[in-house]
């Protein structure tokens, strides 16, 4: 366990959620949610909302409890024992939350974080097109000023809460002229003002959370609903995407260890060739190694969270975190469900479930390939920087630098980087 990194607060937010987990959250709903006859978990926002569980980060008057990202990370992970939807429903109004926290007026806050905090008012993001995924900032979803309000056309898709949500942050192009990262505006756009469900979609896993395609067509939004400065939405997209990210990377952390406990337990009792499997090191050394990439992976995500806490630019520690997370929390499930076995592979267990729904875990929030091109330009841009930065101080002369202008720039490359291959 990684009680020694953990303060005191963030071991009892991590029990309290553990016992919420255990106590408060009917199992029946999650077997309606994943058989499609419950279309969104109202009942756990409500119940989690009672607990003083939602946006734990933000501050006390707006419903939060003002502590930091790690306790967000230790509770997120205990819901991601309850699988992707859920840990979606708990984490979107953490997402949601950053935007109007961050960037909202106090009226906004009033209108809008408070309530959602106290699970009074479903929140929802819409930010995907049909035409991209990852080209976030190709939107064609767009947003005209008239009379002190704001016209907004288009459609969002893969909009989790597109079914249950009672309003949506969503981004639209309000400059048609500017570049692409300077096109943007965010608005807060409640459902009653004319946004309709044109497809629900049938998912592999994550279900339950209305995950579903939302059109807008003439939409008519108060001027007061822009979040942050007109055509800033880049600046609040980037803040979004630590909790996007970091919410993505805690929770199958949760449903690996989940997993694992669970094939653990079983190896222990299931016998073959006269003695437990576990006695197998097939098998032992499966647990093992899972077990050694949860742990690496809840580093990375402690790391990023507490980089989070102090207000740095923490884009390359996030995505690392996401990167590594998502995917040893799916190794965790699928080697479960090979120790497991046939078994493994029905509904007896809910490793079945979670591997449909740590799989998403991947490609959404970001695909892992996206992330890997965060984190390799985020490394070059430190190491170039960095290079530059030695050059200045050696022609500004200063003591020793030419030593160390001869050891940077002036040793033969081939001691550092292997022979490429042909």
């Amino acid at each position: 366990m990684f009680d020694v990194l953990l303060t005191e607060e963030e071991k009892r937010i991590r029990d309290e959620t553990r016992a919420f987990v255990r106590d408060k959250v009917d199992r029946d709903l999650i077997i309606a949610m994943d058989s499609k006859e419950k279309e969104y978990p109202y009942e756990f926002i409500k119940a989690a909302a009672k607990e003083n569980l939602l946006g734990l980060r933000f501050p006390k008057e707006f419903g939060g409890r003002g502590l930091g990202w790690v306790s967000e990370m230790v509770a997120l992970e205990e819901i991601g024992v309850l699988g992707i939807a859920l840990g979606c429903a708990f984490s979107l109004p953490s997402i949601i939350g950053e935007a109007i926290n961050q960037f909202g007026t106090d009226q906004q806050k009033k209108e809008y974080l408070l309530p959602t905090l106290k699970g009074t008012r479903i929140c929802g993001e819409g930010l995907t097109e049909p035409r991209g995924g990852s080209d976030f900032f190709g939107t064609n979803t767009t947003a005209i000023k008239k009379e002190g309000h704001y016209i907004i056309n288009g459609e969002k898709r893969f909009v989790a809460g597109g079914v249950g949500a009672d309003y949506f942050l969503v981004y639209a192009k309000t400059d048609f002229n500017a570049k692409p990262h300077e096109s943007l505006s965010a608005f807060l756009v409640d459902r009653d003002l004319g946004v309709k469900v044109e497809e629900e979609y049938e998912l592999m896993g994550c279900r339950g959370m209305g995950a579903a395609r939302i059109v807008m067509k003439n939409v008519e939004i108060p001027e007061s609903n822009l979040i942050g400065p007109l055509n800033d939405g880049n600046a609040v997209f980037n803040a979004m995407m630590v909790p996007e990210r970091l919410t993505s990377a805690a929770g199958p952390i949760g449903m690996g260890r989940a997993s694992i406990e669970i094939a653990a337990r079983y190896a222990d009792k299931r016998e073959a060739f006269g003695r437990t499997i576990k006695r197998f090191e097939g098998i032992s050394f499966k647990i093992a190694d899972c077990a050694t990439q949860l742990d690496a992976a809840r580093g990375l995500v402690y790391r990023a969270a507490k980089k989070a806490d102090t207000g740095e630019w923490c884009r390359k520690e996030v995505s690392q975190a996401k990167v590594f997370a998502t995917e040893a929390g799916f190794a965790a499930v699928h080697e479960a469900m090979q120790i497991l076995g046939g078994i493994g592979y029905t509904d007896v267990y809910p490793i079945e479930r979670l591997y449909r729904d740590a799989r998403l875990a991947t490609i959404w929030t970001g695909s892992n390939e996206v992330q890997r091109l965060i984190i390799q330009n985020e490394i070059f841009t430190e190491i170039l920087s960095e290079d530059r930065s030695l050059k200045r101080d050696v022609e500004l002369d200063t003591p020793g630098a030419h030593k160390i202008q001869e050891k940077v720039y002036s040793e033969d490359p081939k001691k550092h980087f292997p022979k490429e291959n042909p």
